[in-house]
């Protein structure tokens, strides 16, 4: 009885199994993960989970099995041993879509054209589907898997957010903070700033006034472009907010938290315009155009200014030189 017992264990656990090499496996018990394979036809049962209980215990997350073809103690045994490699990849506030997508394709070997194409499928707007973050991305996973994932994490972080701040989540109404967020990200010299310029921009649309920020251009392929007069006449995006009322249909890039924070409670303040400051490191708020066309003034003189003590300091460095060349040639002809 022992002896046939072992011969039918014997063949059932040298059957084939065809799997994909990459799996997800969710946090629980034995019994919890072997009933999730069993759904996701593995055809697995009592017997499984006794074989693996045997081995160990399942590995939760991401696991690469290394094949796609094994026999069902291999399976099993490599649930119970198997992890992911994987491959760390930065989305940096403020980037958009269409670099970080390129950059994951070339870091994990996969195809660029799949991703986006996987990227748009199953994206809820064009940009912010994917919060700024560090992210830890198993090798071995495709193009859909990989998006998924992706946005799973950002959908989980997004709801958790919400739900602290206003108890529920709506993804309408969260991805207009999101837009705001996206252009605050864009325009903000730092983290303190963020809460002024979301004011901005609240005070210009409860004015009716276009935003009329250069950020709001900085989308996809535009991300690292400077912003030009003859960009903003060309470009017929509702991203332009040089030409269109209101904010534009998607978000401009990925945001971070301090962004989503900043667009959900500005500060209070009347300021309607915002300028860069002379040394780049912040920005000068004003409340008219009058202060902004002063504030543009006072920038023009200072950078006047600063352009004559280069030229300045160029021309006595050129001198110097000159003045050594001079002597070197003096010296040969003595």
């Amino acid at each position: 009885m022992f002896l046939v017992i072992l011969i039918i264990l014997s063949f059932y656990l040298t059957q084939t199994v065809e799997t994909k090499r990459v799996l997800n496996i969710p946090k629980g018990s034995t019994n919890f993960i072997i009933t999730y394979l069993d759904k996701k036809n593995y055809d697995l049962n009592y017997i499984d989970k006794l074989t693996v209980k045997m081995l160990g215990y399942p590995q939760s997350g991401w696991i690469d099995l290394k094949s796609t073809k094994m026999t069902k103690i291999e399976f099993l045994y490599k649930l119970t041993t198997s992890k992911a490699a994987l491959k760390k990849v930065t989305l940096i506030p403020g980037e958009t879509y269409y670099f970080f997508l390129q950059e994951v394709a070339n870091k994990l070997d996969i195809s660029t054209t799949k991703l986006f194409e996987s990227y748009s499928k199953f994206g809820y707007k064009i940009d912010g589907n994917i919060i700024a973050d560090t992210y830890y991305l198993p090798l071995g996973m495709d193009e859909n898997q990989l998006i998924q994932h992706l946005f799973n994490q950002t959908n989980i972080k997004y709801e958790k957010f919400s739900k602290k701040i206003f108890g529920v989540y709506d993804k309408k109404n969260w991805f207009r903070y999101i837009i705001i967020a996206s252009i605050i990200q864009k325009e903000a010299a730092s983290k303190n700033e963020m809460p002024k310029i979301s004011s901005v921009i609240y005070n210009r649309l409860k004015k009716n006034m276009k935003l009329q920020m250069d950020g709001t251009l900085n989308y996809g392929k535009y991300s690292h472009q400077r912003i030009t007069p003859k960009f903003i006449k060309e470009d017929k995006s509702d991203y332009n907010t040089y030409k269109i009322k209101g904010l534009p249909s998607n978000p401009v890039c990925a945001v971070e938290f301090e962004a989503i924070k900043a667009a959900i409670f500005p500060s209070s303040t009347d300021y309607l315009y915002f300028m860069k400051s002379a040394d780049g490191k912040y920005h000068d708020f004003s409340n008219s155009y009058k202060k902004h066309r002063r504030n543009i003034s006072k920038i023009k003189k200072l950078n006047k200014i600063k352009k004559q003590k280069i030229n300045k300091k160029n021309k006595k460095v050129s001198t110097k030189k000159t003045s050594k060349n001079d002597n070197k040639l003096k010296n040969l002809w003595k």
